[in-house]
């Protein structure tokens, strides 16, 4: 299907709050060490560098604690594409949603679209990070922070 953006939902035992905390601590489930800047206020802007592959800067430009939070990619650079700013004016968009003993998380990541050389690689990347990274770390690690 034509312009269906790639979206992932995860089920986690945490409470809303607690998720939403772990979203916005993006070094612990995404960046690492090649995480820089912010991520936890409006108009924060952080930096994703994984060594000479992916580069990806975001913006946070949608906040609402425990409910929702949306990134807009203002600058990318895939080295392994044709296009190397594929994600450059794409959002990353969490929607948080209480479910009874648990939280849905609804990842989508917007303006990802099959038409998109890098569809496949990064849904199975995208797939990884939500599913096993922020799952992990929101499942694990809930009194960390």
């Amino acid at each position: 299907m034509k312009n269906m953006n790639y979206n992932i939902s995860i089920q986690v035992g945490a409470s809303p709050s607690e998720v939403f905390r772990h979203i916005t601590d993006v070094p612990k489930w995404w960046g690492g060490e090649d995480f820089a800047g912010s991520s936890t206020q409006i108009n924060d802007e952080f930096t994703i560098i994984h060594a000479d592959t992916h580069y990806s800067k975001h913006r946070v430009i949608e906040l609402i604690p425990d409910k929702r939070l949306v990134w807009l990619v203002t600058e990318s650079k895939l080295s392994w594409l044709q296009n190397q700013q594929e994600w450059t004016n794409t959002k990353m968009i969490f929607e948080i949603n209480p479910n009874d003993k648990n939280t849905e998380v609804l990842f989508t990541h917007e303006g990802l679209v099959p038409e998109k050389e890098c569809y496949e690689r990064c849904t199975q990347g995208w797939h990884m990070v939500i599913s096993e990274r922020l799952f992990n770390c929101i499942n694990t690690n809930n009194n960390a922070l």
